[in-house]
């Protein structure tokens, strides 16, 4: 009798860490390295232990408690598309931890998180990812006629994205398609005079939310602080999803009947005022809340940290070079975010995060590069490239030293700061999955 109710009780505490690894597994696009501390802390909080072998996508979840062992691998493809539930998953883990409910109480309430309609229907979420892209418009070319295309192709790249959510099909080669219909529509349409800068800059910003400058600079922040699997696979992901939408701009190329030598990168004249330039980060700052399902309450102290992390950079930029005012920006975005996440009531550090991390991300110089260099032009491509290395380590190595001015003992006894999590896996499929031994 004392057996069967040890090995149920160690099956509802599998259970429970089981759907909690797949839940922060979907949610780590931006990292995986919350993932351990916050599985293995649950389960020493409900009475078990439990280690992991992670890699980005997958995790063997080994879970002991009553005398008995439970082995499982849990599949989770990773994306930052419901930031709701990384909201609502943190009071949920602080009450386990400090032993306010049990794992049946636990259980339950991870059932209403993973359950929860998206706050947000799609319409809205269509505005959002449009929003996203016309506040990055002037990042590209600080040109109204920047602005104007970029609605147009951003509600196009937005449709095909919203669609996704209900074609499985789609989804799968969506980075594909859009940079597709992105440069036809771009190329027939809006890059007809040159001076209106180069047909790459007039499609970025649209493309914006589908370039993975997130990932690149999340998997150098991996490798940075010793993740070195779950980093290595994340920069080759990161990579192929960028290669994706090149291909996809070199066929809307080849489809218009254009040469690859038009793929020109030059700016156009400026004549947006300063006034523009400044607001743009609260139409920018909307999108991200709309299209990554966070919470509106958060909208302030987001866009707070925006303005610190532009600011920061520029000023710094203007001091020490561009490198280094990314990485003094990278350090106060990370520092500023792991102090203010403190405390059970405080967003995520992720969402707290993320926005200001979308102002340093440098994918697109990753796109201009390729595209320069598929135009014949090989020294402004390849230089493109080398400015992409050179920024993405900077926001990696700055994420990691800003968030080791604010590292305190708590967070230590969960793990040790750098402390590497190696181990081997394979590719997981966009919905949970797990295998039992």
């Amino acid at each position: 009798m004392e057996q069967r109710t040890a090995a149920a009780g160690l099956d509802e505490l599998t259970d429970f860490l089981v759907r909690l690894t797949g839940l922060l597994l979907r949610s780590s696009g931006e990292g995986a390295q919350a993932i351990e501390p916050a599985v293995v802390g649950c389960a020493r909080a409900l009475g078990g232990g439990a280690s992991l072998l992670l890699v980005p996508d997958a995790a063997a979840l080994t879970v002991t408690a009553g005398g008995g062992t439970r082995t499982v691998t849990v599949r989770g493809f990773p994306e930052v598309f419901r930031l709701d539930q990384v909201v609502a998953l943190k009071p949920l883990l602080a009450d386990v931890e400090e032993g306010r409910v049990g794992v049946a109480e636990a259980g339950r309430r991870l059932t209403r998180i993973e359950t929860a309609p998206a706050p947000y229907p799609w319409w809205l979420k269509f505005l959002g990812i449009v929003l996203f892209s016309l506040g990055f418009a002037p990042l590209m070319q600080a040109t109204w006629y920047e602005v104007g295309s970029t609605a147009v192709l951003a509600a196009l790249a937005a449709a095909l994205a919203v669609a996704a959510d209900r074609l499985p099909r789609l989804a799968r080669v969506l980075p594909l398609v859009v940079s597709t219909a992105v440069s036809v529509v771009a190329l027939e349409v809006f890059a007809r005079d040159p001076a209106h800068g180069g047909p790459v800059l007039l499609m970025l910003p649209a493309l914006f939310f589908f370039v993975p400058g997130d990932y690149l600079s999340a998997a150098t922040a991996e490798l940075a602080a010793g993740l070195i699997t779950t980093g290595a696979i994340r920069l080759v992901y990161a990579v192929f999803l960028l290669v994706q939408l090149y291909l996809g701009v070199l066929l809307g190329v080849f489809a218009t009947g254009n040469s690859t030598r038009g793929l020109f990168d030059v700016v156009a004249e400026p004549d947006m005022p300063r006034w523009a330039l400044f607001l743009g980060w609260f139409v920018f700052s909307a999108g991200t809340v709309l299209a990554f399902a966070i919470p509106r309450r958060l909208y302030w102290p987001l866009l707070a940290l925006v303005y610190v992390t532009v600011g920061v950079q520029s000023l710094f930029t203007k001091l020490v070079g561009e490198a280094g005012g990314t990485f003094v920006a990278a350090a106060v975005l990370s520092a500023a975010a792991t102090v203010l996440a403190r405390g059970r009531h405080r967003p995520p550090r992720l969402v707290l995060m993320l926005p200001g991390f979308f102002t340093l991300t440098v994918g697109s110089l990753g796109m201009r590069g390729l595209t320069t260099l598929a135009g014949g032009h090989v020294i402004e491509g390849f230089r493109d490239l080398l400015k992409l290395i050179t920024i993405v380590t900077a926001i990696a190595v700055g994420m990691v030293f800003g968030a080791a001015l604010t590292f305190t003992r708590t967070a230590a006894s969960a793990q040790a700061p750098g402390s590497p999590t190696r181990s081997n896996g394979e590719r997981g499929t966009p919905h949970g999955q797990e295998e039992k031994t």
